[in-house]
């Protein structure tokens, strides 16, 4: 009698410890998914949105950048330290806001250079170089090429492929996004869809901190 006893709470402790389990990982996947579930979603991320991390993080970081602009190149070091401390748990999605003289030809280069498979390292080598051919008093476009054409992306092809309509409809549909979401400088940051609110490392930090942490 006492094994019958026995056997019957282990295994209401183990169906128990079942259904806790499920529980918990409904909540955890559900946690997951409320940011990109949301119908709003779609203002932050897009289909065409460069990504970098984990595409299942908990956490999506999304940037409105300006490739002329010297804040997002000042910025860029540190949001890379970012992802590499929260290496499997964050995703970061970049977003265009076109606001300089030469940022639409830039984006271009920058989205075309994907069909190369050099986007993030196109992204790299602008940044660097971006006070050669971005400088506000003398601005030299034309120079992007000899840069990229330094990290192996064959230009005349980038060049032919920069033409195709797609690009400019990317650089319109995330104009559109920005002011729906009130975006009015660069860089501006997004943590699962919350506004950091004080622009600095370490309130960014302690923003995506506190997503993975709830």
């Amino acid at each position: 009698m006492k094994n019958k006893y026995f056997f019957i709470g282990v295994t209401a402790i183990l169906v128990g410890c079942f259904f806790l389990g499920a529980k918990f990982y409904k909540d955890s996947q559900q946690k997951k998914l409320n940011f990109l579930a949301d119908e709003k979603s779609e203002l932050f991320v897009r289909e065409h949105s460069p990504r970098l991390g984990n595409p299942e993080a908990e956490v999506v970081l999304v940037e409105f950048l300006d490739p002329e602009c010297e804040s997002c190149r000042a910025f860029y070091p540190y949001v890379k330290n970012l992802m590499k401390e929260f290496e499997g748990k964050i995703q970061l999605v970049l977003r265009y806001a076109p606001f300089h003289g030469n940022s639409k030809e830039v984006i271009k280069a920058l989205e075309a250079s994907k069909k190369q498979g050099k986007y993030w390292q196109a992204l790299d080598v602008l940044f660097a170089t971006q006070p050669k051919w971005g400088s506000h008093h003398n601005p030299q476009v034309e120079l992007i090429y000899e840069y990229l054409g330094n990290i192996g992306i064959n230009v005349e092809e980038l060049k032919k492929e920069m033409k195709d309509p797609q690009y400019e409809k990317v650089i319109d549909q995330d104009f559109s996004d920005l002011k729906a979401l009130g975006v009015k400088g660069t860089p501006t940051f997004f943590v699962n869809g919350k506004k950091l609110q004080e622009f600095s490392y370490d309130a960014l930090r302690a923003l995506i901190l506190s997503e993975i942490e709830s």
